[in-house]
């Protein structure tokens, strides 16, 4: 099973393609706050028109706008394609991903895990 990995909870983001527990190419760079341009660039680049036959997501905790972008570009990639999607965390997420994949699981819609309750603007009126 060919799986594209996304982690995106830090300013360097992670994206990886893994043919079950082998990692065929991995590349990284400083996002910051260019994630929700780059990101789409580094996917088309490493999966090089290959068909990926799902997607694993890192799913926090993290950078509030680095996973919502991560994740949704997961969901959607995962919806458009008709594949499966999971998120997992920890320092074994992509292990556990894997797995999960393996023995058929899909969240159908990954959701993110910030660690915290989201710090937002309180509205001015």
């Amino acid at each position: 099973m060919l799986i594209l990995t996304i982690r995106t909870d830090k300013p360097e983001a992670e994206i990886g393609l893994f043919e079950d527990d082998e990692k065929l190419d991995y590349l990284s760079w400083q996002a910051h706050r260019e994630l929700a341009v780059t990101i789409h660039q580094k996917i088309e680049e490493i999966t090089k028109n290959e068909k990926i036959q799902a997607v694993a997501v890192f799913r926090g905790p993290g950078s509030f706008t680095g996973l919502r972008i991560g994740i949704s570009v997961a969901n959607a990639l995962a919806d458009s394609l008709q594949i499966p999607v999971v998120a997992t965390d920890g320092e074994d997420w992509l292990p556990q991903a894997v797995d999960r994949l393996k023995k058929g699981e899909n969240d159908q819609l990954a959701l993110p895990e910030y660690g915290a309750p989201v710090k937002t603007t309180p509205p001015r009126k």
